[in-house]
């Protein structure tokens, strides 16, 4: 889930173009990095080249500052550099390694504890982990962008360059699989724990 609001990311975004403001940058960064550094290594599987792409990103952000207001979506903007700067990277890897961003290893991150979280037991994150793991490439991404990062469909979509009805069969097809794997429909009692609270 994002932890800053997006009111908050346009009026950062307003005071780093405006004013050139490096806290108001500086917040955008602490917000971000978590999730985008979670969101590249999945991708190039390889921390301190992970930890460089979101750096570059970031600089290339206070570099171009005086443009960002003109951004309409900062959050997603931010997701959809760092999967063109991580392809850029499995690129120039391919020389030294095979690699592929359809082949990467599922990393889920839970910031904080939730009642979907406390609901699930430490067994069952290990079949829907595996689940994950198992799922095909672009099923997985669109899984992660939505349920890990929050991401909407639509602006999953716009990372994954697919339309919103594929992310949506996409999603489809993995709450499918972890439901059988885990004997629970997940798809139906998510919804109602989360509107519990």
């Amino acid at each position: 889930m994002p932890s800053i609001a997006a009111s908050r990311i346009v009026y950062l975004q307003s005071r780093v173009s405006r004013f050139d403001d490096q806290m108001a940058y500086k917040e955008l960064f602490t917000a971000f990095y978590p999730s985008l550094f979670q969101f590249v290594l999945g991708i190039i599987k390889s921390r301190q080249p992970a930890e460089e792409i979101v750096s570059d990103l970031f600089m290339k952000i206070w570099e171009k500052r005086s443009t960002l207001e003109e951004i309409q979506n900062l959050r997603v903007y931010c997701f959809v550099a760092a999967r063109h700067l991580s392809i850029n990277q499995l690129e120039k890897q391919k020389r030294h390694r095979h690699a592929d961003i359809d082949e990467f290893k599922s990393h889920l991150f839970y910031s904080a504890p939730d009642p979907e979280e406390c609901m699930i037991s430490a067994e069952m994150l290990r079949l829907i982990h595996d689940v994950v793991d198992d799922l095909p490439p672009r099923c997985k991404l669109s899984f992660k962008l939505v349920k890990e990062y929050g991401f909407k469909y639509r602006e999953a979509a716009e990372i994954l360059q697919v339309s919103e009805k594929t992310i949506e069969n996409q999603l489809s097809i993995a709450l499918k699989k972890i439901s059988a794997a885990i004997h629970f429909d997940i798809g139906r009692s998510i919804p109602v724990i989360a509107g519990l609270h």
